[in-house]
């Protein structure tokens, strides 16, 4: 082993007193009592001090008491000169007592002292300590080898237990402790996240909502430029009226969404279609999405119908939700936009530039944060959204 090792003290959090249970702590508390009766009994039992004699043991039992705290505090803040010199001081008042012939208090000082040098202090201190304190009770006990022999290697090996379950009491502190930072951390990666979806959605849902408003106005100022009929432009103006108002709603829903509380995909989509008057197909078994996927579906639907109204106004549009075994599947399909209304004429070239750019990009960010899939291109002279996402 190295060098490190035998100078290393035991695990710091394992002498925390706040580690102990209340059962343990009682018990500790009503041995270190019980150790005090019996090595006083032991000291005055027998009638050998008489006079000032009674006080000065008295006084030398006070002063061992004083000492053992002081160690014992030492060793659990782990300051290693206090610990040394208390240690040494120890071993030198038990032969003190010994020759004040305060035997059992000597007795309980060394074998005491070697017990809590194993369980608190390095190993290389603790050797010292224990075979100082343990070969002094050899030299002063008038037992036989044989009961010495016993007392030393049960004070070993209680010591030696002591300090594997100080070590286990450590480590598990320090687990708790890395638990609890762990979970700190993610319940903070969490709100971090929810809030970035929060985010993500009120700025989906404004951006849509503002978006087919400013298609609707801009439609309506083509149309008082062009001389349009008022109730044509009336209409218009009514309709951003409505996308306002559905923009309200969508964002209280968004919110509630994040509890689970949004309308069924399959319901959503046929209020939209019916809005849009596009036919809706629904194939497979309809079945609960989770929020994120339902998400997904709803933003991808109302951005790809708005494009169709933007980009390719008067264009017939269909759409079509499939539920798969494992997935989900949206496709938003139009056809060429009638002859006059293409991207190329002026007044439809205004209202697709009304736009901020954005949402294409969105839906494909938005699918692949689910592990999905978006595609969008031309097809047969129209435009195909087709939107995967694993359900």
């Amino acid at each position: 082993m190295s060098g490190w090792y035998w100078a290393r003290w035991p695990s710091r959090e394992g002498l925390e007193r706040e580690v102990e249970s209340r059962p343990r702590r009682v018990l500790t508390v009503f041995g270190r009592t019980v150790l005090l009766g019996v090595v006083s009994w032991g000291t005055f039992s027998d009638g050998k001090y008489a006079g000032w004699a009674v006080t000065a043991a008295a006084a030398g039992l006070v002063a061992a008491a004083t000492l053992c705290v002081l160690y014992l505090r030492a060793t659990r803040e782990q300051r290693p000169a206090a610990a040394y010199l208390l240690a040494a001081a120890l071993v030198g008042g038990a032969w003190i007592a010994n020759w004040g012939l305060a035997y059992t208090l000597a007795d309980f000082l060394w074998i005491g002292l070697a017990v809590t040098a194993l369980t608190r202090m390095p190993p290389a201190p603790a050797l010292i300590a224990a075979a100082a304190a343990l070969g002094s009770y050899t030299a002063a006990s008038p037992a036989s080898w044989l009961s010495v022999s016993a007392t030393i290697g049960g004070s070993v090996l209680v010591g030696f237990l002591l300090r594997l379950d100080v070590e286990a009491r450590g480590t598990a502190r320090r687990l708790l402790v890395q638990e609890r930072a762990v979970r700190a951390a993610e319940a903070e990666s969490a709100a971090l996240a929810e809030r970035a979806r929060i985010a993500r959605e009120i700025h989906d849902v404004l951006a849509h909502s503002l978006s087919a408003q400013l298609v609707h106005l801009e439609a309506a100022r083509l149309m008082l430029d062009a001389g349009t009929d008022r109730a044509q432009v009336r209409e218009r103006v009514v309709a951003a009226r409505r996308m306002a108002q559905d923009g309200l709603a969508e964002t209280r829903q968004a919110l509630s969404a994040l509890r689970g509380e949004f309308t069924p995909v399959g319901e959503f989509l046929v209020e939209l279609t019916e809005r849009e008057r596009a036919p809706l197909t629904v194939t497979g078994t309809p079945r609960p999405l989770a929020a994120e996927a339902g998400l997904a579906v709803r933003r991808t639907a109302q951005e790809a119908v708005t494009n169709v109204r933007k980009h390719a106004p008067g264009a017939r549009c269909s759409v079509e939700l499939r539920y798969l075994a494992d997935a989900v599947e949206l496709e938003v399909r139009n056809a060429r936009a009638p002859r006059g209304q293409s991207a190329g004429e002026p007044a439809a070239a205004e209202l697709a530039a009304s736009g901020s750019g954005y949402g294409l990009l969105g839906m494909r960010e938005r699918a692949e944060l689910l592990g999905g899939t978006l595609l969008a291109g031309p097809e047969d002279g129209g435009w195909r959204v087709l939107l995967r996402v694993p359900a």
